[in-house]
């Protein structure tokens, strides 16, 4: 047995910027170097950002990515850090567009790849195999697959590398890992967040490592980049599924950890494996310190996913400051608090815009949420600027009320034209679905933070954050009044949400199956639920696909998100209800 020490780069790069992306590489290379790390591992992309999409279709983007790998190499010499084995995600070309078999669209020109440096060079590079084409993943027609498994012996340890997907397919390159009998196998990953998914992820991690004989070093990205959430929690598990290490949630790290693997032998190599040969000098190793993070519970780790999307969807693309509607209500009660967890109180912006039927406790629990909260507050009331509307066109009923949702919406736009704030939409995923949003008006912004959150769950995230609070000695930061009381939009007299919906436990459960589950209606309907319910239910789902498209934005974080993750058509019409 041999002793390697690994560290694996938990950064959060912003796509594009390979400059800074860099910089967040060497300074992680710097932190590995000083805790006597033999090879640092990155994250899949982690010298671009990821996912690229398009851009892997631009020459010019790929010449400058391949630049900055090749510099990034000679910025680690230069730091004094060329001794060390560093495998760095990033794509790779421009190649020769080229059909595989049919495994990829003719006009590819990139390689999704991990390259190997050292010593000021880029040694060899590994192009990933398997190329998603499901969930929010389109990499079949944008990317050339690999065919070779690249393995690097560094200090007689044989360490196989493969690029996340590779990891869950079975067969490709995990299948000849054990053939070259590797000590090692690195997973450079770019593998966003969903609720549960550690409860598939990290079986996966330690089933790869039992079947391939090998200790699993496992790296993920983490931050935001538009609608996705990368978690980080990069793991290491040994051949006995016993995890070594653990990075923590949501947030940059190095996590480092000696791993005892096995020597390398002279083995015959299989078809299409490359093999190459490296050492590191000997140098002190510090003690290392045990490194293994423990997830919080459901409810936070939903909390921080939608934080750490907010707050580097605002700081990445140069927002100094938000702005919303503050009803007194619980879905802008929830963005507001997430908006301050995520950028600081300091930095939002909130407008209470009671109209003539706003009621009085919806107005003081705006107040009492700013309080509370610290946020800046001010209050524009709509009755004056909607009247004249309603007289000259002669509105009323479903139009008058879309009439005041647009009007808050044109004052919201206002501010942030005048003062630079992004405007954050506060919808939930249950409005969304079901269409219960006017259109350029509560929809208006360009950020939606709930967006992929349904009713329960908002309510439920909302008990929890004062829970939170309290735990830690700290205000509650959302009233009890927003949280009990009837949802209600307040368009019109003594309105309320139930009066045109079913409860939202029964919603949210027929929402679950016919687009959590993509369930047709007549299933849905064998699960017990009512037809009458569940036929009008699906046919607002399907008539507001409209709306949707024109949507903002919003964290994801449940494995069937509105946006990239459901393509539906806008022009429907079943000839029954399937």
């Amino acid at each position: 047995m041999g002793r390697l020490r690994l560290a694996l780069a938990q950064t959060n790069p912003v796509l594009g910027d390979l400059a800074a992306n860099s910089r967040q590489i060497l300074d992680a290379a710097r932190q590995a170097a000083a805790q006597g790390a033999d090879l640092m591992i990155t994250g899949e992309m982690a010298v671009t950002g990821y996912p690229i999409e398009d851009l892997a279709q631009r020459p010019s983007f790929l010449v400058a990515s391949l630049d900055a790998t090749r510099t990034l190499a000679k910025q680690l010499l230069d730091e004094g850090l060329g001794d060390l084995v560093v495998i760095v995600g990033h794509p790779d070309g421009p190649h020769e567009p080229r059909l595989l078999g049919t495994s990829n669209a003719p006009t590819a020109i990139a390689h999704n790849s991990a390259s190997v440096l050292q010593h000021g060079h880029i040694k060899a590079t590994y192009a990933k195999h398997h190329l998603p084409n499901y969930s929010v993943f389109d990499e079949y027609r944008i990317f050339i697959p690999g065919d070779e498994l690249l393995v690097a012996r560094v200090n007689g340890i044989d360490v196989a590398i493969v690029i996340c997907e590779d990891l869950w397919r079975d067969g490709g390159p995990v299948s000849r890992v054990l053939e070259a009998d590797a000590g090692v196998l690195a997973v450079l990953n770019g593998s966003p967040f969903e609720r549960d998914k550690d409860e598939v992820r990290l079986p996966l991690a330690t089933r790869r490592a039992i079947e391939t004989d090998t200790i699993v070093a496992y790296v993920n990205l983490v931050g935001g980049q538009d609608d996705l959430v990368f978690d980080g929690d990069s793991v290491v598990v040994d051949g006995h599924g016993t995890i070594l290490a653990r990075a923590p949630q949501f947030r940059e790290h190095v996590l480092v950890v000696d791993v005892d693997a096995a020597d390398a032998t002279d083995t015959d190599l299989p078809d299409n494996v490359r093999r190459i040969d490296l050492t590191t000098r000997n140098h002190p190793k510090p003690d290392l310190a045990p490194d293994v993070a423990e997830l919080p519970d459901d409810r936070e780790q939903l909390w921080n996913a939608l934080v750490l999307g907010l707050r580097d969807y605002v700081k990445k693309n140069r927002f100094a400051s938000v702005a919303l509607g503050l009803s007194g209500g619980i879905d802008s009660a929830v963005c507001a608090v997430l908006a301050a967890d995520a950028i600081g109180a300091e930095h939002v912006y909130a407008v209470s815009m009671p109209s003539r039927y706003s009621s009085d406790h919806s107005r003081s629990d705006a107040d009492d949420l700013a309080e509370r909260v610290g946020i800046h507050y001010t209050t524009e009331p709509i009755a004056d600027l909607v009247m004249p509307f309603e007289n000259e066109l002669g509105l009323t009923g479903l139009a008058s009320e879309n009439l005041q949702a647009r009007v808050r919406g044109v004052i919201l736009m206002g501010l942030s034209n005048m003062n630079g704030h992004l405007v954050l939409t506060t919808g939930n995923k249950t409005e969304l679905a079901v269409g219960y949003s006017t259109i350029y008006g509560d929809s208006v912004g360009g950020f939606a933070p709930i967006k992929d959150v349904p009713k329960t769950l908002v309510w439920e995230l909302a008990r929890w954050r004062n829970e939170f609070a309290a735990s830690r000695g700290e205000i509650e930061p959302i009233p009890e009044n927003s949280i009990s009381k009837p949802p209600s939009a307040e368009l019109s007299p003594g309105q309320v949400d139930q009066d045109s919906l079913p409860p939202y436990d029964v919603l949210d459960a027929i929402l679950d199956a016919y687009v959590g589950q993509k369930l047709g209606a007549e299933d849905v309907v064998q699960l017990g639920f009512d037809r009458a319910t569940v036929d009008e239910v699906t046919r607002l789902v399907d008539r507001a696909e409209w709306k949707r498209r024109q949507g903002a934005i919003g964290p994801k974080i449940s494995g069937m998100a509105f946006g990239r993750d459901r393509r539906l058509p806008v022009t429907y019409r079943p000839t029954r209800n399937i």
